[in-house]
This record gives C-alpha cells, structure tokens and sequence, in this order.
C-alpha cells in the first residue's frame, strides 16, 4: 500500500493534532506515577526532618500513607508528618492532621504523644492577654484533656506545668477587663470579672490584686461589708502584700504609712484579726 497523502489545510490539522499527541505522550512518560519500597520513602522523609527540612519531610511522609495507605509505616507517617507541621509552625495544619490521626487510630501506642502535640500547637498560639484568648481556652481545654486521659504519662507531667501558664494567662485577661470596667466606674461589671478571677483561678498570680480591686470596687458602690470581707480575705492569705496595705487604706480611709510614723506600731498590729 503505497503513501497516504492528505492535501491542503485539512491535512495541516491533521499534522498539528499527532504532533502535540505525541507531545502529550512525551509529558505523560515523564509524569508517570512511579512505586517506590514504603521504607525508602518513609527514611527520606526522616532524613528530611533530620536536615530541617520540613516542607519535604511533610510532602515525604504523606507520600508514605499516598503509596502505602495499609501498611505500618502509613500510621507512623500520618504522626510525623503532623510533627513536621508542628515544627515548621504550621499549627492548624498540625492540629487537623493529629485530629485525623485520633480520630483513626484511637488505640494506638502513640495516640497520648498526638494529644499531647495537639495541646502544644494550641500552646504554641497563646498571644498577648490584651487579644482575644480563644487559642488560650483551647489549650487550656487539650491540656486538661491530657491530663485526664493519661494521668500517669510524662506527657501529663509537662501539662500541669503548662496549664498553670494558661489559667495564669486567662486570668491576667479577666484583671484586664476588670481594670478596664473599674476605671470607667462599671463596678458591677468589674467586679464580675474580679470574683471569676478569686473563685475560678485560686492558684493564679492574679489573685491578690483581684480581692483588692474588689474591695476597692465595693468600697465605690459604698458596700462597706463586702469591702472589708475581700480586703480580710486578702490580708489572710497575703498578709505581707502591698495589695492589702493598699486595700486597708481604701477601706479604713487611713494611710497606714503615716499613720505608722504617728503611733510607733506596725501597720500589721492594726489590721483585722482572724
């Protein structure tokens, strides 16, 4: 059979279409989808984080679960692969994948360590107390959850430690908006947020300023009982702070410095007994 020609403009389309199809054939051969031993991916990616680099070490880890979705080395992937999240800062995306991986494999002998990571990349947020704390009550939420779960873990050790940052932190936001209401004669409203302070954050540094503020709150609505009942508290439990000095001058209308000069005694000597 001899040559087939096809003439004219309809033959140039023709020639057009087999040339980018062969082109198309070229990119498909280079695209290809290529097997590779679940250890030799799974030793790259731990090479990778070991290297600092973290973006591959996550594209590596998740190819592991891509290519070997059943095997052993997918779930051990899935945990890395959030580390690696966790370590580069990407703590939402951290947070999803520890999410995925609980939620998957919730008998597993690692599942304390990927709740423990998902408290941290909420720990790792906590801003500044004039913003808002969301971030701060979620990870005050995950470490408790830790706690609770695994109490005798290492990984609940550390929560405790942390957890006293955060109930310090949640704290610190509430005297903040309780300074806010009192300076702006709110007093009420101040006071709301000063006995959240003194009933729900007992262990807190906050505490002291907070009977303070309250009786100094108290002592503005003209409540003098309330005003000496918080002032007495904070003098039992912090006899030497410079916040019940400060309460007692509020409540009793004295100065105490001067009144110490005056009279010989210490101010501690007129202060309400228990």
């Amino acid at each position: 059979m001899g040559e087939i020609h096809i003439p004219g403009r309809f033959g140039r389309a023709v020639a057009v279409i087999a040339a980018m199809a062969a082109l198309a054939g070229c990119a498909g051969d280079d695209a290809q989808y290529v097997e590779r031993p679940v250890e030799e991916i799974y030793n790259d990616a731990v090479d990778a984080l070991a290297e600092g680099d973290l973006a591959e070490a996550v594209l590596q880890f998740d190819e592991v679960e891509r290519q070997h979705p059943y095997s052993v080395w997918a779930t051990k992937a899935q945990l890395m692969a959030a580390y690696a999240q966790y370590e580069r800062g990407q703590y939402d995306d951290a947070i999803i994948a520890l999410e995925r991986f609980i939620d998957l494999h919730p008998g597993n002998r690692d599942v304390a360590y990927a709740y423990y990571l998902k408290a941290l990349s909420y720990y790792e947020q906590i801003s500044d107390v004039s913003r808002d704390q969301k971030i701060t009550r979620d990870a005050n939420e995950a470490l408790e959850e830790v706690i609770r779960r695994f109490p005798d873990s290492k990984y609940a050790r550390d929560s405790v430690l942390k957890l006293d940052l955060t109930r310090d932190h949640l704290a610190g936001k509430e005297m903040e908006v309780g300074r806010f209401y009192l300076r702006r004669g709110h007093y009420l409203a101040a006071i709301n947020r000063f006995s959240t302070v003194v009933e729900d954050y007992q262990t807190t540094s906050h505490v002291a300023e907070a009977l303070h503020r309250l009786a100094e709150a108290y002592t503005a609505l003209g409540v003098s009982p309330e005003a000496r009942q918080n002032a007495a508290v904070l003098g039992h439990n912090f006899p030497g702070s410079e916040w019940y000095i400060d309460s007692y001058q509020i409540v009793e209308g004295v100065t105490v410095r001067e009144a110490d000069k005056d009279t010989g005694f210490g101010w501690l000597g007129r202060l309400w007994p228990f």
